[in-house]
C-alpha cells in the first residue's frame, strides 16, 4: 500500500470507528483512546489527521451524510417519475439505517455535540431533496406546488422518515428492515395525500356528499321561509 493510500485508509478507519462508537455510546463517551483502539491504530496517530476530538466530530456527520446521499443516488437512478423516485429513496434510506445502525444517534446528538456539523448535514440533505423535486416539477410533475413550496415538501418527507423509523424500524442496537406494508402506507399518503384514495374513488362518493349538502340547504331555506311567514303573520 502506498503512503497516500495508507493515509486515506487510516483517516477512513478513524471516522468509521468514531461513527460506530457514537452510535453505541454517544458523543460524550467517545474518546480519542476508544476511537484509535476501535480503528486498530496507535493513539498518537489520531493527531496526524485531526487537531482534536471535536475536529473529528465537526467533520463526521456531513461525511456520513454524503455516504447516505451517494447510496440514495444509486438507488433512485432510472426512476420513472417522482413517485417511483420517492419510493426508491424511502426504501434506500431505511436500507442505509440497517447498514449504519447508529446513524440517528449520530445525527440527533450532533445538534448539541457538533452543531455546525448538524446544520451542514441538514442543509446538504435538504438542498439535494429540493433539487430533485425541482427537476420533477420542471418535467411537469408536482403541478399543485409552487416553487417556494418545494422546500416545505422536502422537510415534511424528511421528517416523516424519522418518526416512521422510531415506530416501525427501530430495534435494540439499531434498525430493522422496514415492512412492505409500511412503505405502501407511506406511498399511499405521498400519492393521494390525506384523502387516502385516488381521485376517481373520491369522485364516486362526491354525489352522495353533494346530495346531503343540498338536502341540508333545502331544510335551511324552508326553515327560514317559515320563520319569515310567522313573523309576517304576527305583524
Amino acid at each position: 500500500m502506498s503512503r497516500s493510500d495508507r493515509v486515506k485508509a487510516n483517516r477512513v478507519a478513524l471516522m468509521r470507528a468514531a461513527a460506530d462508537l457514537i452510535g453505541e455510546r454517544g458523543y460524550e463517551e467517545t474518546s480519542v483512546g476508544r476511537i484509535t483502539e476501535r480503528a486498530g491504530l496507535a493513539h498518537g496517530t489520531f493527531y496526524r489527521y485531526f487537531e482534536s476530538r471535536q475536529d473529528l466530530f465537526d467533520e463526521l456527520l456531513p461525511t456520513v451524510g454524503n455516504e447516505l446521499l451517494q447510496q440514495l443516488r444509486a438507488r433512485v437512478s432510472g426512476a420513472r417519475d417522482v413517485l417511483d423516485l420517492e419510493e426508491r429513496g424511502f426504501r434506500g434510506f431505511f436500507d442505509f439505517l440497517v447498514e449504519h445502525p447508529g446513524f440517528y444517534r449520530l445525527l440527533n446528538e450532533a445538534e448539541t455535540a457538533a452543531p455546525a456539523a448538524f446544520q451542514e448535514h441538514i442543509d446538504n440533505l435538504a438542498r439535494h431533496y429540493v433539487s430533485a423535486l425541482e427537476r420533477s416539477r420542471a418535467r411537469g410533475e408536482l403541478p399543485g406546488f409552487e416553487a417556494r413550496e418545494l422546500e416545505v415538501l422536502a422537510f415534511i418527507l424528511m421528517a416523516a422518515r424519522f418518526y416512521i423509523y422510531l415506530r416501525f424500524s427501530k430495534v435494540e442496537g439499531g434498525a430493522g428492515p422496514i415492512p412492505d406494508w409500511v412503505v405502501a402506507a407511506y406511498m399511499k399518503f405521498v400519492t393521494f395525500g390525506l384523502a387516502g384514495a385516488p381521485p376517481e374513488r373520491t369522485r364516486k362518493s362526491a354525489p352522495e356528499a353533494d346530495g346531503t349538502s343540498e338536502r341540508a340547504a333545502t331544510r335551511r331555506r324552508r326553515s327560514t321561509s317559515r320563520s319569515r311567514a310567522s313573523g309576517e303573520t304576527q305583524q
